[in-house]
């Protein structure tokens, strides 16, 4: 089996590239380049990944994919942001660029599967991927993790299935990708914790096994401001900020600048924006909860009917129990700072069932 392992220059990936190849698979390491301006640490990333490539004497790929990624992600995220809408571009990127336009050039060029370094778990009824030797290494099992890497691929359906690490479990991203996509994907460390990922990553002698995770917006980086980011594109333009009752309380450099939910002064936090007339609506913590709202376009991976649903409207944001009524979402208490633009995912169990964007 041939696949192709997107590098990332991180110790996730360096070691879901090292599993595979210890499970015989022929194995190309892939850099994806899509953003790379100042602040940006893409062109270190590179060097990384390629150095894991050559401890792994495996052959190495760079892909620009810079324009379409302007293109697919970052012009739709201003868009969303000028519209007074709540984006994930991390949910954008993974259906359009990682398992849309790698998986493309991967399947043409005669890869079996792409591979990433995502936390998260493929299935097919009550199995896994890594159903090999799964259950023993979920249960404190064998230190060696080469013998939990996926060794065969499993028939559909495929079920998108929780990382065993839940606080670095990255299926909320994933909730967007569609059955034909995740045929051809491998997660070889779901697994595994983080913890566990770098202590096998150092037992390979892989160098980036102690490399800082990434955070944040993927392509702002760590030395721009999100809102500097937001102002290459949308200009500071002074408006008020008003109470519940209609009441100027304050002013606001731009509506766009701000999420639902977030705090504006003690004791207010935003909870509307007229992008219209430049208003931020504000109120207190209780004003923010709601129990209802409606999604634009359900993207189902697998649905269970008959099940108990949970609903996450951000990523590490707590289940709630719901129901799901066509478009609407009716959860069994309020939620607070819920936002359109934002990706509502519904979960049965530690099944990640699929999504869509919040409409409100």
């Amino acid at each position: 089996m041939k696949a192709a392992v997107g590098l990332s220059g991180g110790v996730d990936s360096a070691l879901s590239a090292a599993l595979l190849q210890e499970q015989d698979y022929q194995i190309t390491g892939v850099f994806l380049e899509c953003f790379n301006e100042p602040g940006c640490r893409t062109d270190q990333d590179r060097k990384d990944a390629l150095a894991v490539a050559l401890k792994l004497k495996i052959p190495f790929r760079v892909l620009n994919f810079k324009k379409e990624y302007r293109q697919k992600v970052l012009d739709i995220f201003y868009r969303e942001y000028q519209a007074g809408r709540t984006p994930n571009p991390d949910i954008a990127c993974n259906r359009e660029i990682k398992f849309g336009l790698f998986l493309d050039w991967a399947l043409k060029n005669k890869f079996d599967y792409i591979a990433t370094g995502h936390y998260a778990q493929l299935g097919y009824g009550s199995a896994t991927r890594n159903f090999r030797r799964a259950h023993s290494c979920l249960n404190g099992g064998p230190s060696d993790a080469s013998l939990c890497a996926p060794k065969f691929a499993l028939p559909a359906p495929i079920h998108l299935l929780q990382s065993v690490d839940k606080i670095k479990d990255q299926t909320y991203f994933l909730a967007l990708l569609k059955q034909d996509q995740l045929q051809h994907v491998l997660f070889p460390i779901g697994h595994l914790t983080k913890q566990q990922v770098r202590l096998e990553a150092k037992k390979r002698g892989l160098a980036v096994w102690n490399k800082k995770d990434s955070s944040g917006i993927c392509f702002i980086g760590h030395d721009i401001k999100f809102k500097d980011f937001l102002q290459k594109k949308i200009k500071s333009h002074v408006g008020m900020v008003v109470d519940l009752a209609g009441k100027v309380i304050g002013k606001h450099d731009g509506a766009e600048f701000y999420t639902i939910g977030q705090r504006w002064h003690r004791p207010y936090f935003v909870i509307q924006k007229d992008i219209k007339r430049n208003r931020l609506i504000v109120g207190k913590k209780p004003e923010l909860a709601k129990k209802e709202f409606e999604v634009e376009g359900w993207n189902w991976i697998n649905l269970l009917q008959g099940s108990t649903l949970k609903c996450r409207i951000r990523h590490q944001g707590g289940l709630i129990t719901c129901r799901i009524q066509g478009k609407k979402v009716i959860l069994s208490r309020p939620e607070y700072g819920i936002a359109a633009g934002q990706a509502a995912v519904i979960y049965c169990r530690s099944e990640c069932l699929g999504g869509g964007i919040i409409k409100i």
